[in-house]
């Protein structure tokens, strides 16, 4: 689609890539060092929530802009998602014309633009990372405070409404499988590609033998994660002999609070990357259930790399092709005698085996990426 002799390409990330400490900014980063691997220059612009600049992403990146996000009452009282509206920034329209490279908007998070007459001739890659008006329906679903609860049900109407700017896209890329499902049945003149999540894994590095506590991990301040921490130590744990290690970003004070009633949970608040990796290393079960059955989980991902048993409900599993990688349970009880069984069961060589040749065939870095090219370049 392009001239292969210079291959250059806007990058609009919702926020800071970097760290990459959760759910879809890690596809975000990752994708970066991807494409930066194999030769492609990366013009990056970032909503950066006021985080300070990042000498990581300068090893990456051709050119960086940042640009702060409008939030506040003026982006509140709108017909458009407060998720797309916090981000229009006139900054961003003017640089994204000083040439005609492609542009890829990652989420509908930064598509204010991706209608605009100045770039009808553009090449626009949309890369999904959620049914955007699914996500926070259930998050409303899940939040457990009155306005939490309305503000996610009126972004999920306001982000229902947004979602037919996607007609501007001219290639849509998606994490799994049941999303492109949707996504080509709503824009069937539109095409519609699905490349898994980039989670920055070269290799399986998870280790065979016995650990000594579970873990779920996520990030907390989400609704969907703290009610799955609320029942993972309610009604699973609770009366277990096992330890359980709830490790994740801004988790309620109140999370905290309840754990402590139960002398075998321990929440562990905003760990280094580096203390996470080493939790799910160590971890012999990582517990990872979830509400949600929308795109593609990279905590799951991460865990199958680097992690023993991974034990899941079907909703974790929704749109993917890994359900012969996991143990799944889906009520307390078999939550339960799972987690009961799995501790009496080391981690086998075999089972690292099986997750070598799976998750090397179908979740590699370096062949999404060749896929990226194919289809952009």
């Amino acid at each position: 689609m392009q001239n292969t002799s210079n291959k250059t390409l806007h990058l609009i990330s919702f926020d800071m890539p970097y760290p990459p400490n959760y759910g879809g900014i890690i596809d975000v980063f990752y994708k970066i060092r991807a494409l930066h691997r194999v030769g492609v220059n990366i013009i990056l612009h970032v909503f950066d929530h006021g985080k300070a600049s990042s000498d990581e992403l300068k090893e990456y990146c051709q050119q960086i802009y940042y640009y702060e996000r409008k939030t506040g009452i003026d982006s509140q009282l709108s017909t458009l998602p407060y998720i797309v509206k916090s981000r229009r920034q006139p900054d961003l329209l003017k640089n994204l014309m000083k040439d005609d490279w492609p542009i890829f908007f990652e989420g509908l998070h930064t598509t204010y633009y991706l209608s605009h007459p100045f770039l009808k001739n553009r090449l626009k890659i949309y890369r999904e990372s959620n049914i955007e008006h699914h996500y926070y329906w259930k998050l409303s679903l899940a939040s457990r405070k009155i306005i939490d609860k309305v503000f996610f049900a009126v972004e999920a109407a306001r982000l229902f409404l947004w979602q037919k700017q996607l007609s501007y896209a001219d290639l849509i890329l998606t994490v799994s499988e049941d999303d492109s499902l949707y996504l080509r049945k709503k824009f069937p003149h539109k095409p519609v590609e699905c490349i898994p999540s980039f989670h920055g894994n070269d290799e399986v590095t998870s280790k065979a033998g016995f650990g000594n506590f579970a873990l779920y991990h996520g990030k907390l301040s989400v609704p969907e994660n703290d009610q799955s921490a609320r029942f993972l130590i309610r009604k699973v744990f609770a009366g277990l002999p096992y330890r359980l290690i709830v490790a994740g970003m801004n988790p309620e004070k109140n999370l905290i609070r309840l754990a402590k009633n139960y002398p075998n949970v321990v929440v562990m608040a905003n760990p280094s990357l580096e203390e996470m990796d080493k939790l799910i290393e160590e971890a012999h079960i990582n517990v990872l259930i979830t509400q949600q059955n929308t795109g593609l989980k990279l905590k799951l991902l991460n865990t199958l790399f680097k992690g023993r048993h991974c034990l899941v409900n079907d909703k974790m599993l929704v749109g993917t092709n890994l359900a012969q990688l996991c143990h799944v349970a889906n009520d307390k009880n078999s939550l339960k005698e799972k987690i009961t069984e799995l501790f009496q069961q080391p981690f086998s060589p075999d089972d690292i085996g099986k997750r070598i040749h799976h998750l090397n065939h179908w979740y590699s870095d370096d062949e999404n990426t060749r896929k990226i090219l194919d289809l952009v370049f």
